[in-house]
């Protein structure tokens, strides 16, 4: 993908390892965050000053996008319980769970495929914007899903179809927003990367207080029907905390289209991912050649792109099966397995530590993520983000061992503990956000990452192709998640 030099000045780079990208001067006000680097050339003995200019408004709507990208899918997975409440009775309520993660996951991939590959011929604010409004409609729909009672059949393949559609939307939103936060530089991809563990955060948070609130005078023994009763209540209480969820969310969306609608319309935007816009105009024009010169154009074009992308894949493979796999063993595991896991104290109501176990993760996502902001924690080394992200298959066997995964067949838990369970699943999620951070900054960075070889064209691509991969290990280990339950369902026939 050509970048023009005109668009954005010469990349240079800080201490902290993050590159930046200077805005033109014009577009500098009393909004920007500015660093002020002193250098002294050793040939010309000059000082001179190099300027590295943040605009704070532009990396506040990035972090905004970040959270529109991850809100659907952190939307649905903490609302699994209300899901469940309206599958009671149905033979699919069991593996729903698996179902959602995969499906979504699945049609995630060939999504992002066809969004990677035509990203030329598209403009970029285009995308971001009716994909994050088809985003919002969902939700919207999701919302009004919460006071009608429909067949469990009904019900499930309208939860199917809500998750295969923003997956969809999500693939084409992401592939532009990364784009162009790729070409800003190394503070937006962060603010972004930061934005997708945030919501999480924030939703959780929603989740925990409405659920906390709905059974807070709950006795011992409406828990220990409850839990008998295969977690079958009446639904009011993940009703009410689904509502809130998807309302608030939609909320969020409609915010972020107009925050978004503003920024394409900043002549710090457009100096630097206009170029990405331009791309497009010319891919769709014909100009003065004929037909057959203008396919043969494209053709011609078309080769070059994925002859580009094909080297970048090469070239980042092991960041990329890195980040790959961080999402395998992720998805292979939460939230199929730990929803299963139940309180060992008789006073706290599964539903109320399903919310707080969803909130441990992703307080742990976030702050694996954050503290990729610091350059002491922060490691380059491809092979050693690989190690770290193999590694993380022990966390497989550690949940097997947990609570009542085990079912009441096998006798007391290894790991019989309440706190225990909600530090690994702390560590579950810090280990993911920290070591995918780690891939998605190291596969983009041209100062750390030698196999780009300098070649500035190849940020947008680089960072695209991370974030395919990633779909690609959510997908695996959403099917992975149907062999990890069966191995529970095999060592104890009360689990289901």
């Amino acid at each position: 993908m050509s970048i023009g030099p005109s668009s954005i000045l010469p990349h240079t780079s800080i201490d902290s390892g993050a590159v930046y990208h200077a805005l033109p001067p014009a577009a500098v006000d009393d909004d920007f965050d500015s660093e002020l680097e002193l250098t002294f050339d050793d040939s010309a003995t000059d000082l001179f000053v190099v300027d590295h200019v943040v605009d704070s408004r532009i990396r506040w709507i990035y972090f905004m996008l970040g959270c529109a990208i991850l809100l659907p899918w952190n939307v649905l997975i903490t609302a699994t319980s209300f899901f469940l409440s309206r599958l009671v009775g149905s033979p699919l309520r069991a593996t729903f769970a698996s179902y959602l993660t995969t499906t979504s996951t699945v049609f995630n991939v060939f999504a992002l495929a066809h969004a990677t590959a035509t990203s030329k011929q598209s403009s970029p604010s285009q995308r971001v914007f009716w994909s994050a409004a088809s985003v919002t409609f969902i939700i919207v729909l999701l919302f009004f899903s919460t006071f009608g009672y429909y067949q469990p059949s009904t019900f499930f393949f309208f939860a199917m179809l809500c998750s295969i559609s923003l997956a969809i939307c999500v693939s084409y939103l992401s592939t532009a927003a990364y784009a162009g936060a790729s070409l800003f530089g190394a503070p937006y991809m962060q603010s972004m990367i930061s934005g997708q563990a945030a919501i999480a955060v924030v939703v959780s948070v929603i989740q925990v207080i409405t659920s906390a609130l709905s059974v807070w005078n709950s006795t011992p023994e409406a828990i220990a029907a409850f839990i008998s009763n295969d977690g079958v209540g009446d639904g009011t209480a993940e009703q009410d905390s689904a509502r809130a969820f998807f309302g608030i969310s939609a909320l969020f969306m409609i915010s972020t289209c107009m925050a978004y609608a503003w920024m394409a319309r900043l002549p710090a935007y457009k100096a630097t991912v206009g170029i990405l816009e331009q791309n497009a105009k010319l891919e769709g024009t014909s100009g003065n050649v004929d037909e057959t010169g203008r396919l043969v154009f494209r053709d011609q074009a078309s080769i070059e792109e994925r002859n580009q992308i094909l080297r970048v894949f090469k070239a980042n493979i092991i960041y990329e099966f890195a980040l790959a796999y961080v999402f395998v063993i992720t998805l292979a595991i939460f939230p199929v397995i730990t929803i299963t896991i139940q309180p060992t104290n008789p006073h706290t109501h599964p539903l109320l530590f399903t919310a707080i176990h969803f909130l441990m993760f992703n307080l742990g996502d976030f702050f694996g993520r954050y503290i990729c902001s610091f350059p002491s924690v922060i490691t380059w080394s491809a092979a050693r983000i690989l190690a770290f992200s193999i590694v993380r298959t022990l966390f497989i066997p550690i949940f097997l061992l947990c609570n009542t995964v085990q079912g009441p067949s096998r006798g007391l838990p290894v790991i019989n503990s309440d706190f225990v369970y909600m530090l690994l699943v702390g560590a579950l999620g810090l280990s993911s956000g920290y070591v995918s951070t780690l891939c998605m900054l190291g596969a983009s960075s041209l100062e750390h990452n030698p196999r780009l070889r300098q070649r500035r064209e190849d940020v947008p691509i680089a960072s695209t192709v991370a974030g395919f991969c990633l779909i690609v290990g959510l997908a695996i280990g959403g099917f992975g998640s149907f062999g990890v339950r069966a191995i529970i369902c095999q060592c104890d026939p009360f689990v289901n």
